[in-house]
């Protein structure tokens, strides 16, 4: 009788702590997002790009954009997402207000390997940081709009974006992904459900 006494609290304590490890979790996520969006926009909407996003932040995916006029690939484009960003678009089927995503641009060099003909990242060229805000909580910033914030920054200036408005600067290279939050989610294999 004992024996049982002892086994049923075992599992009754296990499933407190595995109900209190859930909340934990759930909670994380939505003080993460805040988090990750403190960080890389100021107090004016102006962002930045989080100077840890390539140990901190996860890897979603690469994209390689074909070369016209020749073999192999002009640009290599590197994206990741804030801690907490893939596991709430997996929980729902879209980014949690403050999920941030960063894409490294780089022009590539284009070779023959054995395998055939390859194109690997040479330089990198920017980034293109979009940070998820459906409140659009700075409706003044004209980087602001559609559900995200939108910037480019030069290579060696991750601080300043040279983007002046997101429907001028960034809108329509997104156009085709309006169905899924103007994000290219079939690209990235975290984010498959």
């Amino acid at each position: 009788m004992k024996m049982k006494i002892v086994l049923g609290g075992c599992i009754l304590a296990l499933l407190a702590a595995a109900s209190v490890a859930a909340y934990a979790q759930m909670r994380t996520t939505e003080i993460t997002g805040t988090q990750n969006a403190e960080r890389v926009v100021d107090a004016e909407g102006n962002l930045r790009v989080p100077a840890d996003y390539r140990t901190a932040y996860q890897f979603l995916g690469t994209w390689a954009v074909a070369d016209e006029k020749g073999k192999g690939s002009k640009e290599m484009h590197v994206v990741y997402a804030s801690p907490g960003a893939v596991s709430a678009y997996l929980k729902d089927g879209r980014f949690a207000d403050g999920s941030v995503l960063v894409k490294e641009v780089f022009e590539t060099t284009v070779g023959e390997m054995t395998t055939g003909t390859v194109s690997h990242p040479q330089e990198l060229k920017g980034w293109f940081v979009m940070v998820r805000d459906s409140k659009n909580s700075h409706p003044g910033n004209k980087l602001w709009g559609d559900g995200w914030v939108w910037s480019w920054f030069d290579k060696g200036n991750p601080l300043k974006t040279t983007s002046t408005d997101y429907k001028v600067d960034c809108h329509s290279c997104h156009v085709p992904a309006q169905a899924t939050e103007w994000v290219y989610v079939n690209g990235y294999l975290p984010l498959k459900r």
